[in-house]
Parts: structure tokens; sequence; C-alpha cells
């Protein structure tokens, strides 16, 4: 099955990457691939965030833009807080950061990475009926894995997104 912003239900539909400046940034992917426009969420961190399991006062600003069906997402953490993205920078700098992967069943996702070896690195909720989760992925993949709950709330505002974006 396909939200209507044309990404399968249980699938990639999301690229995240750390930036050191959100405007620049912004002006980047804009000018080079065409994504955008943006929605800003300034001083963000979702509802009961927890890195490695412990609540965090780490925030970030964050931008939402659609280049075609896939979403980008560009993250400049906004303090020296640690966090599930000063991890990758302290790690190896700026730049790509995470695969966002829809799943219609988000609890049986996330105990999936934890029998396949990934502890939760951060998780919260992001709007009602929405989770994320976030796993250190980087032993088999580029970047982190971040699962998304694939419900009604992330596709009325993912598909407002992509929709402007047309």
């Amino acid at each position: 099955m396909l939200f209507d912003f044309g990404q399968p239900t249980d699938g990639v539909i999301q690229l995240g990457f750390v930036v050191e400046d959100l405007e620049a940034a912004m002006l980047t992917f804009g000018n080079r691939l065409g994504v955008g426009p943006w929605t800003v969420l300034r001083d963000f961190a979702g509802d009961d965030p927890r890195y490695r399991g412990e609540p965090t006062l780490a925030r970030a600003d964050v931008a939402l833009g659609f280049g075609g069906h896939l979403q980008y997402e560009l993250i400049q953490p906004t303090d020296q807080r640690p966090s599930v993205h000063r991890d990758v920078v302290l790690d190896r700098g700026f730049g790509f950061h995470h695969f966002g992967r829809a799943t219609t069943d988000f609890d049986a996702a996330v105990e999936q990475m934890h029998r396949d070896g990934y502890p939760t690195v951060f998780s919260a909720s992001v709007g009602p009926g929405s989770r994320v989760a976030y796993f250190d992925t980087r032993d088999v993949l580029p970047g982190m894995t971040e699962l998304l709950e694939a419900g009604p709330g992330l596709e009325a505002d993912f598909t407002r997104m992509y929709r402007t974006s047309l």
C-alpha cells in the first residue's frame, strides 16, 4: 500500500541529514536538488523524548521538505547536549544521518530491531498516534534507521507537505 504522498506504508519514506546551518542547507537542497518548500520546526524534540532510554533536553531545529515523493529532513542541533544527532556529528561530522522507514506495526518493528541487536537510541512521540524510534545501524548501513509510525497523523502531515511541493 502507498501513502497519499506516493511512498510505501512499510518502507523508506525519508532521508535525514544533520547540518551545521539549517538556513544554508535549505537553500542548497532547494537550489541543487529541487527540495522544498520547507516546513520548519524550531527547538524540536517531540513529546517524551528519550536518548538511550533516559529523558533528554536536547533540541534541534528541523526542516522537512519533499523532492518528488521522497521527504528530506534537515536537522541542526541547537545545543551541546548528548543526542542521536550529536553522536553522528562527533563520529564523522555533518552530513547523512538516517533512513526514515515507515511501519504500520510500530511495536513489532521496534521489537524486530531489538532482536536484530539494535537497542533504541532515541524515541519520542511526534504527534497524535505517531511515534519515532532511532537505531544505530551504521555497522551495516551508511546511517541510522528511524522507524516512523505509519498512522493517519503522519499521512495527513506528510501529504500536506508533499502537495505543497507540487
